[in-house]
């Protein structure tokens, strides 16, 4: 079953459980928007990578919210902003560890042959496409930068 086809079978789960489901139901709308969004913006029907760049671009804008939420002495947002993070993690893959992270980056970082900080830009190029949808970027850029040593 594609992530898209899962997304509706969650969503008429979530519609036939009421008011347990109104969150859950709000947030795989949003998602299934989003999705379609973006189908239509590259004019072509996503397949399930493409599906988990969006959501994981979802979940990126929440934790930037939460920031500022939390900044903004909103702890009633922060807390619903957290719960939609929670409903679609369900549909990203497994997140990696920091250590799975830092060891990825430093076989990276010995197959490029990265010497040090100049060298973030190849490290990044060869990194991202492995840890897309499964870690946040800025994570794994911190990661990379302090064992380049910058």
């Amino acid at each position: 079953m594609s992530l898209k086809d899962r997304l509706v079978e969650d969503m008429k789960v979530a519609m036939k459980a009421k008011e347990e489901g109104k969150v859950r139901l709000s947030v795989i709308r949003m998602a299934r928007a989003a999705i379609k969004n973006a189908e239509i913006d590259k004019k072509t029907e996503f397949n399930d990578d493409q599906v988990i760049e969006v959501l994981a671009r979802e979940v990126k804008m929440r934790r930037d919210a939460i920031e500022e939420f939390s900044k903004a002495a909103r702890p009633e947002k922060v807390k619903d902003l957290e719960e939609e993070i929670a409903i679609l993690m369900d549909y990203l893959p497994q997140q990696l560890s920091e250590g799975e992270i830092r060891q990825l980056a430093q076989e990276i970082i010995d197959q490029v042959g990265a010497q040090g900080p100049k060298d973030l830009g190849k490290v990044m190029g060869a990194i991202t496409p492995k840890t897309k949808g499964r870690a946040d970027g800025k994570v794994v850029n911190q990661i990379v930068r302090e064992l380049l040593g910058s």
